[in-house]
């Protein structure tokens, strides 16, 4: 068996930044045994596998497309990722220039409508996922960073902690062993940007589910953003995550929803033979 796959930059329009996702389309499912597998030997944050949904209603233009998707890290199957959704819209978008929207459907959330600005930029539009304040910080938390929490905010994918300054959210150290403990949660942690270019910066800490630190992590910003949007009373804004690679984020809060835009690169074309 041949599969072909793609190697995407997501979330900057730089070679070597952003995120990196493997992008593989099959007819039909491969075995998540298989999946895993794939993944695992990938070794990129995420490997995303796509299979057209035969029985979805056609567009009558054929502008739109509707895609069933699935994420898997090296460790272990994600319920929603951001940036291997942007790789994988950038990819299909690529394949066929008179593609305008693509609608992912993902077991956790739903439907995904992904779309490209005038400007070109691959638009998600996400659901919002707003934390909520917490009161009592779990220890864990506390010992497994260098700088302790005191504002600190909890959805179903993470724990927010929000730091007073940027510098905070750049030399903090984490202990990746502690943190494992705060298992299926991962951490980010956050400040308003001190630059005129972003609004907020961040970090993404995820050793319970991927692996050490996550370079751009777009469906944290589903939380990111509605929490930003509150704290400086701004319906659009612009993030940087701050991580080695580093990646911006274009995010705008509509209701119930968050739309994320971001720009991709194509990195690699390939095959994988498992003959």
């Amino acid at each position: 068996m041949e599969l072909n796959v793609d190697f995407i930059d997501a979330f900057t329009n730089t070679h070597f930044k952003g995120n990196s996702a493997a992008i593989i389309i099959t007819d039909d499912w491969l075995t998540d045994e298989l999946m895993q597998s794939i993944a695992t030997e990938n070794n990129l944050s995420e490997t995303a596998f796509l299979v057209a949904d035969s029985a979805s209603p056609t567009s009558p233009t054929k502008r739109t497309r509707h895609f069933s998707i699935r994420w898997f890290s090296p460790i272990t199957e994600i319920a929603f990722c951001g940036h291997a959704t942007l790789a994988s819209a950038f990819v299909l978008f690529k394949q066929d220039p008179n593609l305008h929207t693509i609608v992912f459907v993902a077991k956790a959330v739903g439907e995904l409508s992904v779309s490209q600005t005038d400007s070109g930029l691959v638009q998600m539009d996400f659901p919002n996922t707003k934390p909520e304040k917490i009161t009592s910080i779990p220890t864990d938390l506390s010992n497994g960073l260098s700088i302790k929490p005191i504002e600190v905010y909890k959805n179903q994918q993470a724990y927010f902690v929000v730091y007073p300054s940027e510098s905070n959210v750049n030399n903090v150290l984490r202990d990746n062993e502690v943190l494992k403990k705060l298992a299926p949660l991962d951490v980010v942690v956050t400040a308003q940007s001190a630059s005129d270019d972003y609004d907020f910066i961040s970090r993404y800490f995820w050793p319970a589910n991927g692996g050490d630190e996550d370079p751009v992590t777009g469906s944290i910003h589903t939380g990111l953003a509605p929490l930003w949007s509150e704290k400086l009373g701004k319906k659009t804004l612009v993030a940087y995550q701050a991580s080695a690679r580093g990646g911006v984020l274009h995010c705008e809060i509509k209701s119930n929803r968050v739309l994320i835009s971001g720009n991709a690169v194509h990195y690699l074309k390939g095959v994988i033979n498992l003959a």
